[in-house]
């Protein structure tokens, strides 16, 4: 069974005005439409696409942030949205496009990086119980922030004493606090310089391996998708237009849109 498994998904927006076929408003605008995909334990899932094109809108419903309009969602067997949705949280976490607006100026990185142990200290009938000793929350970001590349003594600091791609390693230390199985990956170097996202990129590939992830990768970047992972899936205005394993849809893609999508990215230099 596949960790993640989106059945016909939809999403709409209503405006103003009155009801049109099928009970819809003739306003209502689809932001994604009748998407189906899955995503296999361990995997990278690439979803790319241009901007606008729903990408983001999908990653939020199967993380449950936005309901779907119609449509199921399953993130290990558990339907997304349904009584069990809050035993899922611990499962998966995102890792957003801005390191800056995803971490609070006011918190040190100790706060930062441990706040989800906190926050899910008291859910019950989750297993194992989770320490917030003063020790342990230290011992756990220490932990951490090593794995990121980071050590020890950002731990005191607030994030506005931290380079770019340092905010988006702490970001991704946050990511991990809870031992998830699946990482949303929104966009996550698309804010920093070539250089940067690199070693960003090739940092979330070392954690795949090392700690059996999976994840959902979203780009507009074809290259950089091509890069990190097993399959792809291209979204255009809403709909799934295309999908494939990542060398062969880029080698020979079969919609005239996943041609232009390559056309439109030069190849970038991932060290």
């Amino acid at each position: 069974m596949a960790l993640v498994e989106v059945e016909a998904v939809s999403k709409n927006y209503p405006r103003s005005g009155g009801l049109g076929f099928a009970g819809l408003r003739r306003e209502d605008r689809f932001v994604v439409r009748d998407v189906s995909l899955s995503i296999e334990r361990g995997e990278t899932l690439g979803l790319v696409g241009e901007s606008g094109s729903g990408k983001s809108t999908l990653a939020r419903m199967i993380l449950g942030l936005v309901e779907p309009t119609a449509g199921t969602i399953r993130v290990a067997g558990v339907v997304v949205g349904g009584h069990r949705t809050q035993a899922l949280r611990r499962q998966m976490q995102p890792v957003f496009q801005d390191p800056s607006a995803a971490l609070d100026p006011r918190m040190r990185v100790l706060e930062i990086v441990t706040e989800p142990l906190i926050i899910h200290r008291h859910e019950a009938g989750l297993e194992p119980a989770i320490d917030t000793s003063r020790a342990a929350l230290k011992a756990a970001a220490r932990e951490l922030l090593v794995s990121v590349g980071l050590d020890e003594s950002a731990l005191g600091r607030y994030p506005h004493e931290f380079s770019g791609g340092q905010r988006q390693r702490i970001n991704i230390a946050r990511a991990l606090a809870l031992k998830p199985q699946f990482v949303v990956l929104d966009e996550p170097v698309s804010a920093l310089d070539v250089s940067v996202g690199a070693q960003i990129i090739n940092l979330l590939r070392t954690l795949q391996r090392e700690h059996g992830l999976t994840y959902l990768f979203i780009s507009h970047s074809m290259p950089l998708v091509r890069y990190l992972s097993t399959r792809i899936a291209v979204m255009e205005r809403g709909r799934l237009v295309e999908t494939g394993e990542a060398e062969e849809l880029c080698a020979r893609p079969r919609e005239r849109y996943t041609r232009q999508l390559l056309a439109a990215t030069p190849e970038l230099p991932v060290l």
